[in-house]
């Protein structure tokens, strides 16, 4: 079947919807809301939403119900028709022919859709193979007529019309990015394989840097690598960079993509990487870089406002973080300057990380040991379930010597929290390992919110008393710390009398002082809930077209989950890659020094992000184990039910059968046991991890080895979510 023959019977078919702003404009027009929509079609308001924005399209018995509802409201609300008066010829720059071709994969559940702006039109990214053609989402096929890397960055720039909008009105577009295959690199003339191991970039006396020179194109510093951007100064405020991804120089990192990933066919490449750029972030490298820049993006750091004189200026946006700041002494990493001189362990550093802990086998129950089964369930997207609503500290930090507890405050606080007995069976929530603290620690904030509660819960006389805090206040907070503890506030890093250090370490000269003079230097708030919302609706989108939905009962849930990456493996590699964005942005909040041989306490490139950041780290994993344990408790309280084991966020229990259903606990209405971990496929909920027979996972505790990192089959360390 030809392009227009596939595009034709994708029409008659009713495959072919409306554009995005057509179906908003035809249920505003009815004074339909999207929850009446979505009851109508037996859907969530979430999944309007997103059909509505373009980021993903009905299938099956609902695609059909969507245009059969799209078309009946058209003849009740026709677009209406221009008078004469009003109508224009084409102008020959609209009219110019294009070289391209509508070819939709049948394989495709759904097809993202291509920018609204004129110059994204053809979408995010093109995937570049050896046959002269340049794929992009929707079937859309270009024809490429560059015959070196430098036409090539000319004619994206010129002709391709690839690139995304800003997700944010203060942020800046996508720049375009161009993926390069095995068959591409070879016609530009680039080697097979890097020959720089280390540095990961072209040596500067390749040809094609040469060519890139010659034509004036410039490169940023980590060079021509697995993920190069090309660029000129910008002309105005048009913006001159391209992206290019080199797929044979690992460029899609399989932990991310999985294994054969960059081996596709490059229309289902383009398929798989515009999916993720129109639901998530045009990538700009690894999980890590990408999960990152979302941040950023979503939370751009300055906006622009009219000062008294008219003039317009940056200024701070407020709920982002608008220079980088120093950690406190504990949330900074051993190599920082700020570490030195502090004291090892739990009381110098904070150490908020997973769990990680298994039972000691001789704790095992003889009821227990009679069991058959051990069955592993893992929570969704834990961390990014902890993201949600989370109050997290913007701005500079204070200290406070013996501090009321306060878990409105954001921050980092030393505590002994050793009084606080668990049930032996249990893991306790205050170190990594599980093992009871043996004295003061440093915690963040929801650590210790944690701990008052679990008091409460346990009926213990417990007060928390912290000796001293490290506390992240908003302006408002400030002030009653200023009031009751005769705070002395030092001066900003830029100011006068401030250590000189601070300002080189963070890049401050960079900043102008006008600017620098305006900014709020204490604030909070819920700096990731856009990152939460964006990366949760592209999960759900993307579990949604692989059959996976919140409307399933807990048995149809696990046997969906049973075969959901076989629907769509295409699909199921965007999956991966959104967990991966989820995993990598976390931990690149406290990225480690890259470059071999940096000294202790010796800055390094990072610090002057924004978004480098340990404290938004720590509160962000502490509220993922104290979320995870408070289940924990609930089923152990509750219902008797302890854990053989945990590891980050998968928990392993001993089961007389197979199945989650014959561990969770459940009423005669099939609902959930309140408080513990519910099956289903928010994020948050929970999914079958795996099961092994008993006795191997006794047997992996008698040699000190944790099963619940290999219930799964093979080593579990990167699948945290």
């Amino acid at each position: 079947m030809t392009g227009v023959e596939a595009l034709l019977a994708a029409v008659a078919t009713g495959a072919v919807l409306p554009p995005p702003a057509e179906r908003i404009r035809l249920r505003e027009a009815a004074k339909l809301t999207k929850a009446a929509v979505a009851q109508a079609l037996g859907t969530r308001v979430a999944s309007i939403e997103a059909w509505e924005a373009g980021r993903s399209e009905p299938v099956g018995e609902r695609l059909e119900a969507y245009r059969a509802l799209l078309a009946g409201l058209a003849e009740h609300y026709p677009l209406p028709t221009p008078s004469p008066q009003t109508l224009t010829m084409p102008t020959a720059a609209a009219v110019q022919p294009q070289a391209a071709q509508q070819n939709p994969s049948p394989a495709s559940p759904t097809q993202p859709h291509p920018g609204t702006q004129p110059q994204f039109s053809n979408g995010p990214l093109l995937v570049l193979d050896g046959d002269d053609h340049a794929y992009g989402i929707g079937g859309l096929v270009l024809d490429c007529p560059a015959t070196s890397v430098a036409d090539l960055v000319a004619w994206t720039l010129a002709e391709a019309r690839i690139g995304s909008e800003r997700l944010h009105p203060s942020g800046r577009d996508s720049d375009p990015l161009v993926v390069l295959t095995a068959a591409a690199v070879a016609r530009f003339g680039l080697p097979e394989r890097l020959a720089d191991r280390v540095g990961l970039r072209l040596e500067d006396k390749h040809p094609v840097i040469k060519q890139l020179t010659k034509a004036n194109w410039q490169l940023t510093k980590r060079g021509f690598g697995p993920w190069a951007r090309v660029y000129r100064p910008a002309e105005g405020n048009k913006r001159l960079c391209v992206q290019l991804a080199i797929l044979p120089w690992d460029a899609l990192d399989t932990r991310a993509w999985g294994e054969h990933a960059h081996e596709l066919p490059a229309p289902e490449l383009a398929r798989m990487l515009g999916t993720f750029a129109t639901r998530v972030i045009t990538p700009i490298g690894g999980g890590a870089a990408t999960g990152i820049e979302l941040m950023t993006a979503l939370r751009p750091p300055t906006h622009a406002v009219r000062d008294a004189s008219g003039t317009w200026r940056s200024a701070a946006l407020p709920g982002s973080i608008p220079v980088p700041v120093d950690p406190a002494p504990p949330e900074a990493t051993p190599e920082h300057p700020l570490a030195a001189g502090r004291s090892d362990g739990p009381a110098g550093a904070l150490e908020e990380e997973s769990l990680a802990w298994f039972r000691d086998p001789e704790l095992l129950t003889d009821a227990e040991c009679a069991l058959p089964f051990a069955v592993g369930i893992d929570v969704n997207t834990a961390y990014l379930a902890a993201a949600s609503r989370l109050r997290v500290g913007l701005g500079e930090a204070v200290h406070v010597d013996r501090p009321v507890f306060d878990k409105k405050l954001a921050g980092s606080w030393l505590v002994d929290l050793a009084a606080l007995h668990l049930d032996p069976r249990l893991p306790n929530p205050f170190t990594p390992t599980g093992e009871p603290p043996t004295g003061a620690a440093w915690y963040a904030t929801p650590t210790v919110a944690y701990a008052a509660e679990l008091a409460g819960l346990l009926g213990q006389p417990f007060t928390v008393q912290p000796l001293e805090a490290w506390l992240r206040p908003d302006a408002a907070q400030l002030r009653d710390l200023v009031a009751a503890y005769r705070l002395r506030i030092p001066p900003a890093p830029w100011e006068n009398g401030a250590d000189p250090a601070a300002a080189e370490r963070l890049g401050l000269d960079a900043y102008r002082p006008e600017y620098l003079n305006t900014l709020p230097r204490f604030a909070a708030g819920p700096y990731l809930d856009p990152w939460y919302n964006r990366l949760r609706a592209a999960y759900l989108d993307t579990m949604a077209d692989l059959g996976v939905t919140p409307d399933l009962t807990p048995a149809d849930y696990l046997a969906a989950m049973q075969h959901h990456k076989d629907t769509d493996p295409t699909l199921a590699a965007v999956l991966s890659a959104i967990k991966a964005t989820v995993k990598g942005g976390v931990g690149k909040l406290r990225e480690r020094p890259q470059q071999r041989g940096t000294a202790r306490g010796t800055a390094w490139p990072a610090l002057r992000r924004t978004t480098w950041n340990p404290h938004i780290r720590g509160t962000l994993i502490a509220t993922a184990n104290a979320n995870n344990h408070r289940k924990i408790m609930n089923l152990a309280l509750k219902a008797d039910l302890y854990p053989l084991a945990v590891n980050v966020d998968c928990v392993l229990y001993a089961s007389t059968g197979p199945s989650p259903l014959d561990v969770l606990p459940y009423d005669a209405a099939g609902k959930p046991l309140p408080g513990g971990f519910r099956l289903g496929v928010s994020p948050g909920m929970v999914k079958h991890e795996g099961t092994r027979e008993l006795v191997w996972a006794a047997q992996l505790m008698d040699e000190s080895r944790n099963p619940a990192r290999l219930v799964k089959g093979g080593d579990a360390f990167w699948d945290g979510e």
